[in-house]
């Protein structure tokens, strides 16, 4: 079931759930990052992320936030849903969101996260090309994918 919901902007009271989604979000669909690894990107996801760029958010009919895109335009640097929302259109909705609001054209993805490429070449992206380490410099492969035209 596809559900629509308002897009607002992120504030700095909202950064604590903003992590915790990141944080489930990545557990649910990072498998290949271990233990060590995810503890050491949330401050990165803090620094580089939220206190740095335009963060668009979902929120839930008690105001928490469920759902999160960061836009370095015209990249999309940041989409995490949390688990118990995914699968009925938040994720569609925030990047249909900065494809027609924001002029994004842009989105890496790690190559090992196939749900994730899936999701994005549902959405009418194809991969441009292919990077041996993601944006910290860490053994994580990129995909740099654009929209179609």
């Amino acid at each position: 079931m596809t559900l629509s919901f308002q897009i607002s902007n992120l504030t700095p009271e909202d950064h604590p759930r903003t992590l915790e989604v990141w944080e489930a979000s990545v557990r649910a669909t990072h498998d290949f990052l271990d233990e060590e690894t995810i503890r050491s990107l949330k401050p990165l996801v803090q620094d580089a992320c939220l206190s740095s760029m335009p963060v668009y958010c979902i929120r839930d009919k008690s105001q928490t936030v469920i759902g999160f895109i960061g836009i370095d335009a015209p990249k999309i640097e940041a989409l995490f849903i949390d688990p118990d929302w995914r699968g009925k259109g938040i994720g569609r909705q925030l990047v249909e969101y900065a494809i027609n609001e924001l002029e994004v054209e842009l989105v890496d993805v790690n190559e090992q996260n196939e749900q994730a490429l899936g999701f994005y070449q549902h959405l009418g992206f194809v991969v441009a090309h292919r990077s041996d380490v993601d944006g910290f410099g860490k053994p994580f492969p990129l995909l740099h994918l654009k929209l179609a035209e």
